[in-house]
């Protein structure tokens, strides 16, 4: 009787998966009623065998012998123990007449008399278990092909398991890829949607209280909230960034033919009013339109502008440069101060570097990171020269 080999299988240690892979074999019911048949033998199996266990994977048994698929026995009262240290198959014709194991116990404990079992060995040199056939009678084994019938089953049983490990690594690397889609899409939303929605509702808020009466302290505090409101949708939206870039896709852009003129002026004039007391150079010399998108044009430039006039001498000017370059579009930020160090160089473009580590208001560290991912999403990429008393990350889009 043919036991389906995937029945009575437990999953829940290694020894009892790799046995389970067996029962996924479609081809191992038709080799173990081969062997019983060129064998004329009652019992065949595949067995995982480890040093210390025996677990039955797939089961013909057509003399009640009583094993299932999942059944163990006790891994040295077998002869399967043995062939697992020395690698090399056993055959037996009569028990009771073969010199080397008439005194054995093994056949004493199962009653059989007639036994042959073959190593299956993985591709990799590892020992997986056996494949074996036992019946109470004596079959005439040894000095016919039939060994050499089974290695040959063994060796196609070793290579399947190979290809059945591929399908399920392949199936699980599948499975990783789909259930971190779906984390990085419920990540994104809670982003877009739960963080900004409450924030919404504070700004909202605010404004009704601005519509009424207030004194001057209340005004104040306000303000404060204001600002404050504004730094956290500055936060959402960088993180917001930070997930698209490492999670998703890449950094969303919505290129079009726009003249870049009034989108640098303009933020070069926001920093200007956010930092009074800087001196800030705009040098904009762009012959038409560029192929971009306005939108991450500008956050880039508020980004590299922002990081110049934090870290660069307050005495000095912060020159921002704009162009066209032999096809391509140039925006550099340069300021003057100690250079960069070169150690920290190679990592200032990772998310989460941050200049002065004591301020809390210097944000999360991703604006560099962020400038880094919008230049990719236009094809282009971002230079860092900082040498001598002067720093330059300069963005360069071909074909722009």
């Amino acid at each position: 009787m043919l036991e389906n080999p995937s029945e009575g299988l437990s999953l829940t240690d290694p020894q009892s998966r790799d046995a389970a892979m067996i029962g996924r074999i479609g081809a191992i019911p038709t080799i173990l009623d081969l062997a019983c048949r060129l064998t004329g033998m009652g019992f065949a199996a595949v067995a995982r065998v480890t040093e210390d266990r025996w677990i039955a994977c797939a089961v013909n048994d057509k003399i009640g012998f009583g094993l299932k698929p999942g059944d163990e026995l006790e891994v040295r009262t077998t002869i399967c123990d043995e062939i697992r240290d020395h690698g090399e198959a056993v055959v037996i014709d009569h028990v009771a007449e073969d010199d080397a194991f008439c005194d054995h116990p093994t056949p004493r404990i199962y009653g059989f008399q007639s036994y042959i079992s073959v190593p299956i060995v993985r591709t990799n040199g590892q020992f997986f278990g056996t494949l074996c056939a036992i019946d109470p009678a004596p079959a005439k084994l040894s000095a016919t092909p039939i060994q050499q019938t089974f290695e040959m089953f063994a060796k196609l049983i070793a290579s399947q398991l190979e290809s059945e490990e591929q399908v399920r690594e392949s199936a699980t690397r599948a499975f990783d890829a789909s259930a971190a889609a779906d984390l990085r899409e419920q990540f994104i939303a809670v982003l877009g949607h739960d963080l900004r929605n409450p924030l919404a509702a504070v700004e909202g808020g605010m404004r009704l209280i601005e519509r009424t009466p207030i004194n001057d302290k209340a005004a104040s505090i306000l303000r404060m909230m204001r600002t404050s409101t504004a730094r956290m949708a500055r936060l959402i939206d960088d993180v917001l960034d930070l997930a698209r870039g490492r999670l998703g896709g890449g950094i969303p852009v919505e290129t079009a033919r726009v003249n870049l003129h009034d989108v640098i002026q303009g933020v070069v004039t926001e920093i200007r009013t956010a930092y009074p007391d800087r001196q800030i150079e705009a040098r904009i010399t762009l012959d038409g339109p560029v192929n971009c998108d306005p939108g991450r044009i500008a956050q880039l430039l508020s980004n590299l502008m922002a990081n110049a006039v934090s870290h660069g001498d307050r005495k000095a000017p912060v020159v921002v440069t704009a162009a066209h370059e032999d096809g391509k579009f140039t925006l550099e930020v340069a300021n003057r101060g100690d250079p960069i160090p070169p150690d920290k160089q190679a990592r200032l473009f990772q998310p989460f570097t941050r200049g002065d580590q004591t301020d809390p208001n210097k944000g999360l560290g991703l604006g560099l990171y962020i400038s880094g991912e919008i230049a990719r999403a236009h094809g282009g990429f971002i230079k860092l020269d900082s040498a001598g008393n002067e720093t330059r990350f300069k963005l360069v889009i071909p074909n722009a």
